[in-house]
Order: structure tokens, then C-alpha cells, then sequence
């Protein structure tokens, strides 16, 4: 069932909303803590160098890359997308819970490491995938930007709270004890998902198996709407150069600045903060300017304080300034862009294709990111690290023309599902 809310707060009132959020809320954190713990467990137990953890990282994105499509074509063709969640969560759990099992076996290996984060990457992909179409079966389509408010919302705690969870886990805990504490945090969203009753109305499986046509049907729809065809663009383009930033930026601020690894861990953990209020700001801040502004905003406000990193110079003191500021503005800009182009994205998209196209969203940007890093690498070697940035973060702004130039501009309300 829909919840109804004039505030985001108020959409807790709803069992079934309460029970969804508190499960998307404890699988972030589960997310972040293995984002850490992996890597850690990694280094410390199996020895793993620079080229491993290539390896290692490479495995748990792959899936997104080449599985994202097809399993949101997949997904959309399942009446309960909750039973596809919590079937993701279960198999995490479990794929987490047999790495420290091996590694008391004395079996642990980076290949069997990297099948584990292979897999785990396959199931976190459904999970999500199938989020989008569970998320518009509990939530009105007018209380989709509170509702995508309070979700990012512990999305942005999550990356306060969970790298240093998982670092305090592994530290005092080892690193194998981090990640059964990790996998009971899936077991825990699992049990909040199971008690989530959606009731779609009479025929609503019917009508998903006719109306979702897979793969090809859900390209063709983004292709032909202008409102997700300029949302995808705007984040690809926004994807390619900022990953151009992201494999450069802690050679630069560490080599170039002089930044010490302590304090650099610092800037962006009290930076993650900005992204607490670009939560809270992004309702309001869509409400009082208009919809389609507040995504043109968020488009500008997360590339452009970056630009602040190559203009750092000076006193030590003036350099953490500008890098804490650039942090905490970006990640205030990042929330106001994934909680109001979210929130169009599910609003542009019929019911029945939700999962496809949150499928072939994740595809585009997921591959467009390490060709950016690529180019980024190519950039700093041949132009210099600090020019490099600086195409990056110019580059990055180009993202919201296409956002211009489409039919959200004028838009003051979120998006219908029609093609335009």
C-alpha cells in the first residue's frame, strides 16, 4: 500500500514505508562496512599488493556493468520485487559469512576473495534494481522527493558512520569478525523486507508480465523520452570527468599539497557531513524553486566546488580549508542531484519498466567509469596532474546542459511517464 505524508518524517507513520527504510538503511551501512573490511581482509590475511586489489575492486564492479540490464529486464517480469530483495540480502549475507569460514579453514585465497566480491556484486545489482519498482508500489507519486529525502539521507550517514564502523571493526575485531558483523546487517534488512506487505491491487502481475517487454523495450523507452534521456546523458557526462577527478585527486592533494594520509581521511569524513544537509535541503529547496531547477542545481552544486582542489595553494591551513570545503559542497550538491534526478527518473518511468530502466542507468555509468578513470590516468601523465583536474572539473559542469536543454527546465512539478 501507498503511504500518504506532508513531510518526510511523516512517511514513517507507514508500517510498511517504516519497515522499507529501515532496511535500506541498515544494508547502506552494510555496504560501506564492506567497502572497507573486503580490502582490509585482503591486505591483511592474504597479503594482497597493488595489482590484487585491482583485482579485487574490479570483481565487485563487474557485475554492475554487464549484469544490470538484464537483470532489471528480469526483475521487472517479477510480481514482488521485496521477495527479489530479500533474497539478495540472504545470499550476501551468506557469501560474506564464508570468507571468514575459510579463512579459519586456512583456505582463504584473493581468487576465492575475489569470486565472494564477484558475487556479492551480483546480488547488491538485484538489490537495487529491484528497489526501484518496490519503492513506487509504497510510496505516492507526490511524496517520492521526501520519501527519496529520508533514503538519502542514510545513504549520507552511511558514508559517515560506516567507513569508521568498519574500521573500528577491523581493528579491535580483525578483519574476519568485521564482515559476520557485516553479513548480520543483511540478515537484519532481510527481516525488515519480509514484513513489508505491498498489495498492488487485483491483476497487477498480470499487467507487469504484459506491459514489461524486456531489455530492448526499456532502451527504446529511455531513448525515446526526453525527460530520462537527458537525466542518463547529464549523469554519464557528469560520471566520465568526475572519474577523471577520482583517479587523480589523492595522488595530487598527497604528492602535489602535501596532505598526510591522516588528514585527508579527516577532510572527507567531516566533508561526508555536507552531504547530511543536501539531504534535508533538497525538498524544500525543490518545492520553493521548482522541480526541474532544483536537478539543474544539483547538477552544478556537485562538480563545481571541486574546483576549489587544483586552487589550493598557499598555507597548510588555507589548502585543508579548500579541500574540506570542496568535500562537504560537493557532497551537498551530490545529495540535491540523486534525490531530485531519483525522484525524476521514477516518475518519468512506467511501474512495469522501473527495474529495466534503473537497469540501463547503472550500465551507462557504471561503464563510463573506468573509461573516465582511464582518460584521467592518460590526462596526469601527459599534461600534468593538476591541468588534468582541472579539465575534470570544468568538464564535469557540461553535465547539466543536457539537463538544460530538456523539458525538466520548465518543469515545476516531477515528470510524467509519457514519451516526449
Amino acid at each position: 500500500m501507498t503511504v500518504t505524508a506532508t513531510t518526510p518524517l511523516g512517511l514513517l507513520r507507514g508500517a510498511a514505508f517504516r519497515r522499507y527504510w529501515s532496511a535500506q538503511t541498515v544494508s547502506l551501512v552494510g555496504d560501506q562496512v564492506t567497502l572497507i573490511a573486503v580490502p582490509l581482509l585482503a591486505v591483511l590475511a592474504v597479503g594482497a599488493g597493488p595489482a590484487e586489489m585491482g583485482y579485487l575492486t574490479a570483481a565487485a564492479l563487474l557485475p554492475n556493468l554487464f549484469f544490470s540490464l538484464p537483470a532489471g529486464a528480469w526483475a521487472d517480469r517479477r510480481h514482488d520485487k521485496r521477495q527479489i530483495m530479500v533474497v539478495a540480502d540472504l545470499s550476501r549475507a551468506l557469501l560474506l559469512l564464508s570468507v571468514p569460514v575459510l579463512w579459519w579453514a586456512g583456505l582463504l585465497t584473493l581468487p576465492l576473495m575475489c569470486v565472494v566480491s564477484f558475487a556479492v556484486g551480483v546480488f547488491s545489482l538485484l538489490f537495487e534494481v529491484a528497489h526501484a519498482s518496490l519503492f513506487a508500489s509504497l510510496v505516492r507519486r507526490d511524496d517520492y522527493v521526501d520519501a527519496n529525502t529520508l533514503l538519502n539521507g542514510s545513504r549520507a550517514a552511511s558514508f559517515v558512520a560506516g567507513p569508521s564502523l568498519g574500521g573500528l571493526l577491523v581493528q579491535t575485531l580483525t578483519a574476519p569478525i568485521a564482515l559476520i558483523a557485516d553479513a548480520l546487517t543483511y540478515l537484519v534488512s532481510a527481516f525488515f523486507l519480509a514484513r513489508v506487505h505491498v498489495d498492488d491491487g487485483p491483476g497487477a502481475s498480470l499487467a507487469a508480465a504484459a506491459e514489461g517487454k524486456g531489455m530492448l523495450a526499456g532502451v527504446r523507452f529511455v531513448v525515446r523520452s526526453a525527460v530520462l534521456r537527458a537525466l542518463l546523458l547529464g549523469a554519464a557526462t557528469l560520471n566520465l570527468f568526475n572519474y577523471i577527478f577520482a583517479a587523480l585527486w589523492v595522488l595530487y592533494v598527497t604528492t602535489e599539497l602535501h596532505v598526510s594520509p591522516g588528514a585527508l581521511g579527516v577532510i572527507i569524513g567531516l566533508g561526508a557531513f555536507g552531504g547530511l544537509i543536501g539531504a534535508a535541503i533538497a525538498g524544500p529547496l525543490s518545492r520553493r524553486i521548482g522541480f526541474g531547477p532544483a536537478v539543474i542545481l544539483g547538477y552544478v552544486l556537485f562538480p563545481a566546488p571541486l574546483i576549489l582542489v587544483p586552487l589550493a595553494s598557499g598555507p597548510s591551513w588555507v589548502v585543508f580549508a579548500a579541500l574540506f570545503t570542496a568535500e562537504f559542497l560537493a557532497a551537498l550538491g551530490v545529495m540535491v542531484l540523486d534525490i531530485t534526478g531519483g525522484s525524476a527518473q521514477t516518475a518519468a518511468t512506467p511501474r512495469s519498466m522501473l527495474a529495466v530502466v534503473s537497469g540501463f542507468k547503472r550500465t551507462v555509468n557504471y561503464g563510463i567509469r573506468p573509461i573516465g578513470a582511464l582518460i584521467g590516468g592518460g590526462l596526469g601523465a601527459t599534461i600534468g596532474v593538476r591541468e588534468s583536474l582541472w579539465i575534470a572539473t570544468v568538464g564535469a559542469l557540461l553535465g547539466a546542459l543536457w539537463i538544460y536543454f530538456s523539458p525538466l527546465r520548465t518543469m515545476h512539478d516531477l515528470p510524467t511517464s509519457g514519451v516526449d
